[in-house]
């Protein structure tokens, strides 16, 4: 049974696979299929943005499909940039400078107000319209400073307090056993099975 992940970002994909490695599935992506106009996720919600990238590619593929929106809240900013967390400095910004941006906005606010969470909704579709929904979070601070290597996004930034390490520092087994991403498909792996036969 093939499986396509709605995206093009090899370090969504990549965790995804970790994640759905013992799961009787062929992961593929929107790169094994020909180009697709871009999605605009417009959504209000991260929910609204997956649900619709999900249905339009489970439609363009003719496969089972599913699709995430994540990203963060931050709750000195009111729970920004949640949707807006890819391109919080800009449309086409890099993580860099949407982390530039968060600790700029951040600068002078204590540590006890620097609380943040990392969200993630995943939507699987199949061709039909059949769809289903699951969430997961992470819960953490936002440092001064970007500090590790590993990961990807706001992970340099977002420290587990569990830990006392950022998503950056952590390994990537260890992230992917506490992560937003990884919680939801936990959750995925019980819904999934009510698609596999009917997906064909």
């Amino acid at each position: 049974m093939d499986l396509v992940i709605a995206t093009l970002n090899q370090n969504k994909l990549k965790e995804f696979k970790d994640l759905l490695k013992d799961f009787p599935v062929t992961i593929l992506s929107l790169k094994d299929f020909p180009p697709i106009s871009p999605i605009v996720e417009d959504g209000t919600s991260f929910y609204e943005n997956a649900l619709k990238k999900a249905t339009i590619v489970a439609r363009y593929t003719g496969k089972l499909a599913v699709a995430d929106d994540s990203g963060i809240e931050v709750e000195a900013l009111g729970g920004r940039p949640a949707v807006f967390s890819s391109r919080f400095a800009g449309e086409k910004a890099s993580d860099r400078e949407n982390n530039a941006k968060l600790l700029k906005e951040l600068e002078g606010v204590r540590p006890e107000k620097r609380g943040a969470c990392f969200k993630c909704v995943l939507v699987v579709a199949t061709p039909e319209g059949k769809t289903d929904f699951v969430e997961g979070e992470c819960r953490g601070l936002i440092t001064n400073e970007p500090r590790g290597h590993y990961g990807f996004g706001y992970d340099p930034v977002f420290l587990v307090p569990e830990y006392n390490q950022t998503f950056s520092e952590i390994t990537p087994e260890e992230k992917n056993s506490i992560s937003h991403r990884a919680r939801a498909l936990q959750k995925l792996l019980e819904v999934l099975p009510t698609f596999l036969p009917k997906a064909r």
